[in-house]
């Protein structure tokens, strides 16, 4: 029986309040969620099912909201915002920074739950809601990379950057059509990845 060893940021609470740059990769890096078109990403259905599932997680998980994000062809970059003192009967508090709210999908639309206020069992539930679109409209069974890669957002300056670095990933994408950092690197939640950097005005 092979043992797995623990993929997390070790002592790390990840059910405490804070921000979260999270990666979630296609398997295999397959491109199915549309393309990048004159500098834009084009989301095809499977990919607007994704976008309608990560606008969701506030619905399902009333500790996070959701802030700047974005569905590309082979991934999904985003920012999740926990807030540990709301409880899943009501949502108020304050997170300290900017935030998005969206409202949950309809009963029509792909849904996921979960019993946990950690920041894997929201990726998880996103993962399962996206999963069951594609396995019940397309014959592709297996959607996502195992794990994810998150990196802890730890002050202001950090946040601006990563969100203008999402902004404007589907202009990088003809030069580098993996995520940045992930390429031929086994994916892990506790990895702390260094802090994209948006590129200076003019350059």
């Amino acid at each position: 029986m092979v043992q797995r060893r623990s993929i997390r940021l070790h002592g790390y609470d990840y059910r405490q309040n804070g921000a979260y740059f999270v990666t979630i990769c296609t398997h295999n890096r397959m491109p199915i969620f549309g393309e990048i078109i004159n500098d834009e990403m084009v989301l095809n259905e499977a990919g607007r099912v994704v976008w309608k599932c990560w606008c969701a997680i506030p619905g399902h998980y009333p500790h996070a909201k959701t802030d700047t994000f974005i569905v590309m062809p082979n991934h999904v970059h985003g920012i999740i915002l926990i807030d540990g003192s709301v409880s899943d009967s009501h949502r108020g508090g304050r997170l300290g920074v900017g935030a998005n709210n969206y409202s949950p999908l309809q009963p029509t639309e792909p849904q996921f739950t979960s019993p946990s206020k950690t920041l894997g069992s929201i990726i998880r539930g996103f993962k399962i809601g996206v999963t069951k679109w594609f396995r019940s409209n397309t014959d592709i069974p297996i959607v996502w990379q195992r794990n994810y890669y998150e990196h802890i957002i730890r002050n202001e300056a950090s946040l601006h950057d990563i969100r203008n670095y999402i902004i404007h990933n589907p202009a990088k994408w003809p030069d580098d059509p993996n995520p940045p950092q992930l390429l031929n690197t086994p994916p892990t939640r506790g990895q702390n990845l260094p802090t994209p950097v948006s590129p200076a005005p003019g350059s």
